[in-house]
C-alpha cells in the first residue's frame, strides 16, 4: 500500500512540473497590475452595471444602535460603522470605484463623528458621483402597514439632512427589501418625490415567473388613478433577490471563488472566471429589455471589509472588458437608469400595486399587516399626536433651547421600516422603537402644554400677569387611566378641559374621560351646560387599567375611577376649546347616570340601540347582532358580527412552512362562542349608547352609538390569547350581511387611494390559488369596503391590519395574532408578546378599535374621508384645574390658528403644518378624494392661504417636490418622459391644481393630488401678542 501511494505522489508530482512549466515561460514573474477600472457605457455591447451597495437595516435583529456600533454580535456580526468606514476609504482609493448608500438614520449617526477633514472628501466623494444617496429617507420604509403622512415625514427628514449637508437630490427610489409594494409608493414617494426610477426585489413567485418569461421586469408603473401619467414612474424589478448572481459574492467569509490572478501561485483561473461572468450577463440580458443590466454587487450589512468585494470588482471590470463580449463598469442605479430611457424603449404599463406578496405556494407574507398590533397602535398614535405637536410649536414660535418634536421625528421615522412597524423584528428591538417613541412624546408632550399654555395666556383685566398654566395630559388613557380627571375636586376648584383640533374644519365630537365622582357637570367656555353622562366602568377596563398602569409605570394605579364621563364638545379648525368639569350643586344640573340594562331575563325579541338616525338591534336571546337601520338615509340592512381564529400552521405537514411574524398559512377555522350565555349589558343615556359583551374570558367588545353620529363604534378587547394547548392563535373578526358583492372588495392603499380586490384573481397573471385565505388578504391602514347594486358597507380601522372580503357580503379583520412556531424568513423568533410585571408575564391584551357603516351605494366615500381623516387624529386632551373661575375669566379659552371666519373645505386636509429651523414653514395640502370616488367632493377645490395664516403677512410662497427639497417647476423640467406600450389611445387627461397667484394667494387642488409649500413671511408675529 505503502510503495503505490509513493508512485502516485511521484507521478502527480511530475505532471504539475510539466504543467507549470508550460504555464511559466522561463523568467516569469509577478508584477504588479494597474486594473483599468475606467469603462463606461459601450454601445452595442451587453452593459453590466455594478452596483456596489449594502443593505443595512434599520433595526431587525438587533437595535438600530447595536447595529450601527456592532454590538450584540452573538445575534449577528453586523457593524454599520464599519461598512462606512470601510467604504470611503476603498472609495478614496480609486476614483472610478462607486457606491450608493440609503438609510440615512445610519448615515447621519456616523456624519456626526467624522473630522473636518474628512467631511471635506466624503463631500468630494459625493459631488464627483462616486458616492450617491439613493432612496434618501431615515430609512427603507415598510410599504403595507405605514401611513402615508408618516412615509412622507420619514422621507422629508432624510432628503432634508442630504440638502442640509450635500446639497444634493436623489433621483432614485430603492426600496429592495419591502415585503410587496404600494400603490402609493410609485405615484406618491416616487414619482412626487421627482424620483425617475424606483427597484425592488420582492414580488410574487408566481408574478416574477410570468415577467421573466415576458421580459416585463421593468415596467412603468401609474399608482394613481386620479393622477394617472401625470405621476408615474420607471420600475424595475430584480430578476432574483437584491444580491449578485451566484458566484459574485465577496464578503470575507463568502465561498465564490475569487480571480487568482497571480501567475506564479496555484489556481489561477482568470479565464474560468469571465467565462461565468459572460454566462451569468447572458442569462441576465435574456430576460431583459435593451443592452443594459444591473448587478447588485451586495447585500445585508455587507462591506465591513469594502476592499474583499472592491479588489474582485476591479479585476473583473479590468479582465471582462479585455475578454471584449460583454462590457462591464461601476454603476449607480441613477445611470443604469439614464441608460435605459436613452434606449428609447416603449415600456409596459403597471397599474394598482405588488401586493400580496409570496414566495413560496404556501407562504404569503400576509401575517405581519396585523403582527405586533399594540405597536402599529402606538406608532400611529404617536403620528397624530407629532402632527398637532408640530402646528402647537409653529404657533408658539420654534426655539433653540427647551422642548421641540425633533426626538419624536426621529423616531416616528426609523419605526417605519420594513422591520418595524411591519411588525417582523424581535421583541428586544420592538421594545427599543417603543422607547425611543415613548422619549420623543415626552419631549413633545412638554412642548404642547408649554403651546398651550402660551395661546390661552392674556393679560388680565387688571394688567397683571399671572404663573404660566401647568397642563397635564393623559397618554395611557386608552387604559382609562388619566389622574387629572380622576382626581376629586376639593371645595372650589374644578377640572379645566382644553381639547385641540390639528384639523382644518370645526369638529363636534364626543369625549370621555375617567372621574371618580358622580355628582359631576360640564360646562362650556361661555358658562353653559353641556350635556353630559356617566358610563360605569366594564369590569374588563377595570383588569386592564390595573395590569397595565403597573407594567407601564411600575407602580399600582391609584383608586379606580368610577365612570366615564362622556359629553359633546365642538372645536374650531386647527384650534382649541375649553370645558370646565365641576362639582354638581345639590341643587344644581348634574350629569346623567346611563341607564343599565341586561337582556338577561328579557322578554322582547329585540333590543334596540341609538338615540339618533342610527339604529342597531339585537337579538335579545342570542345576544347577537341582528339589524342596522338609519332613519335619515332609510338604509335598512340585516347584520351580523361573529369572532374567530385560524390555528396557526405548525409546519409539520408536507410543506414546512409555519405561520409566523411574516407568513399567514392557516390551519382551520374556529368560532368564538360564548362560553356560557352571556346577556348583553345595555348603557343609555342621551349622549350614547353602549352595548358590552363578553364572548369569553378573553374577547370582549363595547358597541358605541352616539346620538349625533350615523356609524357603530366598536372597542375590542382581545387577550391574553390562550395557549395553554400550545396552539397558534390569529383572531379575526367578522361582518356580514346578504349583500351580492360579486368576490369584490376595495382596501386603501397607505390610507391614501382604494384598490378594488376580487378574490382569487389578480390582474397581471392567472393566479394559482394555493391559500384561498391568506391570499386573499390585504393590508388595511383607514378603510375597507363592499357594495352591491344599491348599498355598501364601510369598516375604518385605528391601526394597520390585515384584512379581506373572503365571503360576499363580509368583511374580515384580523385584530390580534399569538404564534408558537418560527416562519423561517430569518427573524428566528416566534410571535409570542407577552407584558410582565416583576416575574409574572402574561400574553399581550390588545384593546383597539373599529368602525362600522352602511350607506346607499354611491354614499360612503364622504363618511369614509371624512371621519378616516377624524380617526387618524383624535381630538387632544389637556388637563388643568382652576378655583372657583379665576384661569376662565384670565385666560383665552378658545382659539383658532386660522381666520376664525373660515373652515377647509371638506375634501380637503392639511397634513404637514411646521416651522422649519429658517423660520419658513413647510405647508402640505391634500386632496382626500379620488376621481370619480364621489359626486361632490371629486371635484378641484380651493384653499386660501392669507385665511390659514391671518395674523402673519405672506411676502412668498414657492411649491416644492413633496419632501420639499427641490422647486416644483424644476422638478417638472427635468422629469424624464417614458414611452409606454400603447399609451397614446387610452392616456386620460390628468387635471392638476394651477399655479398660485403671487395676490390672491389662492391654492388648487386636483383629486388625489398633495401639494407642498415653503412660506416666506414679512415678519414674525408671535400669536397672542
Amino acid at each position: 500500500m505503502a510503495s503505490s501511494t509513493a508512485t502516485s505522489m511521484l507521478f502527480f508530482t511530475a505532471a504539475a512540473a510539466a504543467l507549470l512549466a508550460v504555464l511559466l515561460p522561463l523568467g516569469a514573474k509577478a508584477e504588479y497590475i494597474a486594473y483599468n477600472t475606467t469603462a463606461g457605457i459601450v454601445p452595442g455591447k451587453i452593459n453590466v452595471h455594478l452596483v456596489p451597495h449594502s443593505h443595512d437595516d434599520v433595526g431587525w435583529l438587533k437595535t438600530v444602535d447595536q447595529y450601527y456600533v456592532g454590538a450584540n454580535n452573538s445575534i449577528r456580526g453586523a457593524c454599520v460603522q464599519n461598512v462606512l468606514d470601510s467604504v470611503i476609504s476603498a472609495l478614496l482609493e480609486d476614483k472610478n470605484r462607486k457606491f450608493i448608500y440609503v438609510e440615512i438614520a445610519f448615515f447621519q449617526r456616523w456624519w456626526r463623528q467624522q473630522s473636518p477633514a474628512l467631511k471635506i472628501k466624503v463631500k468630494e466623494l459625493v459631488n464627483s458621483g462616486q458616492l450617491e444617496f439613493i432612496n434618501g429617507g431615515m430609512c427603507m420604509h415598510d410599504e403595507a402597514t405605514p401611513h402615508y403622512i408618516d412615509l412622507i415625514d420619514q422621507t422629508t427628514l432624510g432628503h432634508q439632512f442630504i440638502l442640509k449637508e450635500f446639497g444634493k437630490v436623489p433621483r432614485v427610489g430603492w426600496q429592495i427589501d419591502p415585503f410587496g409594494h404600494s400603490a402609493v409608493q410609485a405615484y406618491l414617494l416616487g414619482a412626487e418625490l421627482g424620483f425617475d426610477s424606483l427597484f425592488f426585489a420582492r414580488i410574487d413567485y408566481q408574478d416574477r415567473a410570468r415577467r421573466l418569461r415576458d421580459k416585463t421586469l421593468e415596467v412603468i408603473w401609474q399608482g394613481s388613478k386620479s393622477l394617472a401619467s401625470s405621476s408615474q414612474i420607471f420600475t424595475g424589478i430584480f430578476p432574483r433577490h437584491y444580491d449578485p448572481p451566484d458566484g459574485f459574492t465577496f464578503e470575507i467569509n463568502d465561498v465564490s471563488p475569487p480571480i487568482q490572478d497571480d501567475i506564479l501561485l496555484f489556481d489561477y483561473n482568470v479565464q474560468d472566471r469571465v467565462n461565468d461572468f459572460v454566462a451569468a450577463a447572458f442569462a441576465q440580458a435574456n430576460v431583459t429589455r435593451t443592452n443594459h443590466i444591473m448587478w447588485n454587487m451586495g447585500t445585508d450589512f455587507r462591506y465591513q471589509y469594502a476592499n474583499s468585494w472592491f479588489r474582485q470588482m476591479d479585476k473583473f471590470i479590468h479582465y471582462v472588458n479585455q475578454d471584449g463580449r460583454v462590457n462591464a463598469l461601476y454603476s449607480t442605479p441613477s445611470i443604469y437608469t439614464d441608460a435605459k430611457y436613452a434606449a428609447h424603449e416603449q415600456w409596459p404599463l403597471k397599474t394598482d400595486d405588488f401586493l400580496p406578496y409570496a414566495d413560496h405556494p404556501n407562504a404569503y407574507w400576509t401575517g405581519y399587516f396585523t403582527s405586533r398590533p399594540a405597536l402599529k397602535g402606538y406608532v400611529r398614535t404617536m403620528s397624530s399626536y407629532y402632527q398637532a405637536a408640530r402646528q402647537l410649536e409653529f404657533f408658539r414660535g420654534r426655539s433653540d433651547s427647551g422642548a421641540t418634536t425633533d426626538a419624536l421625528a426621529d423616531a416616528l421615522a426609523i419605526a417605519q421600516h420594513h422591520d418595524a412597524v411591519s411588525g417582523t423584528e424581535r421583541q428586544h428591538v420592538a421594545a427599543d422603537y417603543a422607547m425611543r417613541l415613548s422619549i420623543g412624546y415626552l419631549q413633545a408632550e412638554k412642548l404642547v402644554a408649554s403651546s398651550l399654555a402660551y395661546l390661552s395666556e392674556s393679560e388680565s383685566s387688571s394688567g397683571q400677569g399671572h404663573t404660566v398654566t401647568n397642563f397635564q395630559q393623559c397618554p395611557l388613557l386608552n387604559i382609562s387611566y388619566c389622574p387629572p380627571s380622576e382626581a376629586v375636586l376639593s371645595d372650589g376648584k374644578s377640572l379645566i378641559v382644553v381639547v385641540y383640533n390639528s384639523l382644518g374644519w370645526k369638529r363636534e365630537e364626543v369625549i370621555r374621560i375617567p372621574v371618580s365622582n358622580e355628582a359631576v357637570t360640564v360646562q362650556d367656555s361661555s358658562g353653559r351646560d353641556i350635556e353630559a353622562q356617566l358610563l360605569p366602568l366594564s369590569k374588563a377596563s377595570l383588569s386592564l387599567r390595573s395590569y397595565y398602569v403597573r407594567a407601564y409605570l411600575g407602580k399600582s394605579p391609584s383608586e379606580p375611577p368610577k365612570f366615564w364621563l362622556a359629553f359633546s364638545v365642538t372645536v374650531p379648525p386647527i384650534g382649541f376649546s375649553s370645558y370646565i368639569v365641576s362639582t354638581a350643586k345639590p341643587t344644581g344640573c348634574s350629569s346623567t347616570i346611563s341607564n343599565v340594562y341586561t337582556s338577561e331575563g328579557s322578554t322582547n325579541e329585540t333590543i334596540e340601540v341609538g338615540q339618533g338616525s342610527l339604529k342597531l338591534h339585537y337579538s335579545a336571546d342570542e345576544g347577537k347582532l341582528a339589524r342596522y337601520v338609519n332613519s335619515r338615509s332609510l338604509v335598512t340592512v340585516s347584520v351580523e358580527q361573529s369572532y374567530s381564529y385560524y390555528t396557526g400552521n405548525d409546519g409539520t405537514d408536507r410543506d414546512p412552512q409555519a405561520s409566523g411574524a411574516y407568513v399567514f398559512r392557516p390551519n382551520g377555522t374556529v368560532l368564538i362562542k360564548s362560553e356560557q350565555k352571556v346577556p348583553l349589558t345595555v348603557m343609555r343615556g342621551p349622549v350614547l349608547d353602549e352595548v358590552h359583551q363578553q364572548l369569553n374570558p378573553w374577547v370582549s367588545q363595547i358597541t358605541r352609538v352616539y346620538k349625533g353620529k350615523e356609524h357603530a363604534e366598536v372597542e375590542f378587547t382581545i387577550g391574553p390569547i390562550p395557549v395553554d394547548d400550545e396552539i397558534g392563535k390569529e383572531i379575526t373578526t367578522q361582518i356580514t350581511t346578504a349583500m351580492k358583492t360579486n368576490k369584490t372588495f376595495y382596501t386603501d392603499s397607505n390610507g391614501r387611494d382604494f384598490i378594488k380586490r376580487i378574490r382569487d384573481f389578480r390582474t397581471d397573471w392567472d393566479l394559482q390559488v394555493n391559500q384561498p385565505i391568506a391570499g386573499n388578504y390585504y393590508p388595511i391602514n383607514l378603510g375597507i369596503y363592499v357594495q352591491d347594486s344599491s348599498t355598501e358597507l364601510s369598516v375604518l380601522v385605528d391601526r394597520s391590519v390585515g384584512g379581506s372580503s373572503l365571503v360576499d357580503g363580509q368583511i374580515e379583520l384580523m385584530l390580534h395574532r399569538r404564534l408558537f412556531h418560527d416562519d423561517s424568513r430569518g427573524v428566528g423568533e416566534v410571535l409570542n408578546e407577552t407584558v410582565c410585571i416583576l416575574d409574572k408575564c402574561e400574553g399581550l391584551t390588545i384593546q383597539g378599535k373599529f368602525y362600522v357603516r352602511i350607506d346607499n351605494v354611491g354614499e360612503g366615500a364622504k363618511w369614509r374621508r371624512t371621519a378616516g381623516q377624524e380617526i387618524n387624529s383624535p381630538l387632544l386632551l389637556a388637563f388643568t384645574e382652576q378655583d372657583e373661575n379665576d384661569w376662565m375669566n384670565s385666560h383665552a379659552s378658545t382659539f383658532s390658528g386660522i381666520d376664525p371666519s373660515y373652515a377647509l373645505p371638506n375634501n380637503i386636509a392639511v397634513i404637514t403644518f411646521q416651522e422649519l429651523e429658517n423660520g419658513k414653514v413647510l405647508l402640505r395640502l391634500a386632496h382626500l378624494y379620488e376621481t370619480g370616488e364621489d359626486k361632490d367632493y371629486s371635484v378641484l377645490a380651493n384653499v386660501e392661504l392669507k385665511k390659514l395664516f391671518p395674523r402673519k403677512k405672506i411676502s412668498k410662497v414657492t411649491e416644492m417636490s413633496l419632501s420639499a427639497n427641490q422647486e416644483r417647476s424644476g422638478m417638472e423640467k427635468r422629469r424624464l418622459v417614458w414611452k409606454v406600450e400603447g399609451s397614446a389611445a387610452k392616456d386620460p387627461k390628468v387635471v392638476r391644481g394651477g399655479p398660485v397667484d403671487p395676490a390672491k394667494l389662492l391654492v388648487e387642488l386636483a383629486p388625489m393630488e398633495i401639494r407642498t409649500f415653503l412660506i416666506d413671511f414679512d415678519y414674525l408675529h408671535m400669536y397672542g401678542s
